[in-house]
């Protein structure tokens, strides 16, 4: 029988799918310290972020056919090392495109509006009046020049959402030279828009964009620094729902404080669960835990994609 281990869980309808392939599944949380004793007996282990697949635990993982990863990045898995040792390694690249792609614009329109500073401080017992002032100084997002950085499922996603809304869209991926964006237009088949989308050079997207997110995985290094944030527009704004560390926070918050740059949506940090608090306070910073794919939606489609790789991997050994 095929053991696997969701350390960090898996939705109910992908457990339902590997129940009923007859896979023994187990939801039990092992402590990081004690997995690589514990994954000897499993033949597939399934994470989120939260568990790392160091060479620790893949040294110790005697019978492992298979780490799958719900999510999109696989930074938290020592993949080459797992492949070394025969262990095929997957994540869930579909399967939270959308939700990802529509916090992003959830953080686009709160700093449009600044609605971040409205929650913060008018339940605080801030100034009404002054706060009604304020925003006048907001602006629409129609005819503003989105620029995304990684080009892939997600940043395809978001230009679809970009268009619908009416801005332009320029982008960046050296690894995508074009992509073909179709919007549907709500449920009606027959209304479909197609337009191909060239990608450019990194420094014509900083300095064209006025909104500017990100959509790629870890590098180890910041992306964006002081001498890439000089080069955006003055009042530019940043959305990062992709990775801790592609941006230089210290440099970031500079920039904030300095007028260069309008504001920040941030998603993700360098230091999770802990983020640098003088950016969650920041009145220019709208913030969250690091939410991209938690929608209910998208989990359920990640336990779906998951099962069904892993399903489609033994067939019917079981």
């Amino acid at each position: 029988m095929v053991k696997i281990l969701a350390n960090d869980g898996i939705h109910p309808d992908g457990l339902l799918l590997l129940e009923e392939a007859s896979y023994q599944v187990s939801e039990d949380k092992i402590a990081q310290a004690d997995l690589p004793s514990a994954i000897a007996d499993y033949d597939v282990l399934i994470v989120r972020s939260a568990t790392k697949v160091d060479k620790a635990v893949i040294d110790g993982a005697k019978k492992l056919k298979i780490i799958g990863r719900g999510g999109v990045g696989l930074d938290n898995i020592d993949v080459e090392y797992a492949q070394s040792k025969g262990i095929q390694v997957f994540n869930t690249p579909q399967a939270s495109s959308r939700a990802v792609a529509e916090l992003a614009a959830a953080h686009i329109f709160t700093l449009a509006r600044m609605l971040q500073r409205s929650n913060r401080e008018l339940a605080a017992g801030g100034d009404f009046k002054k706060l009604k002032k304020e925003s006048e100084s907001g602006f629409q997002i129609k005819g503003k020049t989105l620029g995304i950085v990684g080009f892939g499922r997600i940043g395809q996603e978001l230009a679809k959402i970009a268009l619908g809304l009416g801005m332009r869209v320029r982008a960046h991926d050296p690894f995508v030279s074009e992509a073909e964006i179709g919007i549907q237009i709500g449920d009606h088949q027959d209304l479909k828009l197609g337009m191909t989308i060239s990608t450019e050079s990194l420094e014509k997207v900083l300095r064209d964009s006025d909104i500017l997110s990100f959509h790629i995985p870890g590098i180890g290094k910041p992306l964006l620094g002081a001498a890439e944030l000089e080069k955006l527009k003055t009042g530019a704004i940043l959305i990062n729902t992709a990775r801790g560390g592609v941006i230089d926070e210290a440099a970031l918050l500079a920039a904030l404080e300095s007028g260069k740059i309008g504001g920040a949506g941030l998603d993700v940090f360098e230091n999770e669960p802990t983020p640098m608090e003088a950016l969650l306070r920041h009145p220019k910073v709208s913030c969250s835990p690091h939410i991209g794919a938690s929608t209910m939606e998208a989990q359920a489609y990640i336990g779906m994609e998951l099962a069904d790789k892993i399903i489609s991997f033994f067939g019917d050994d079981k």
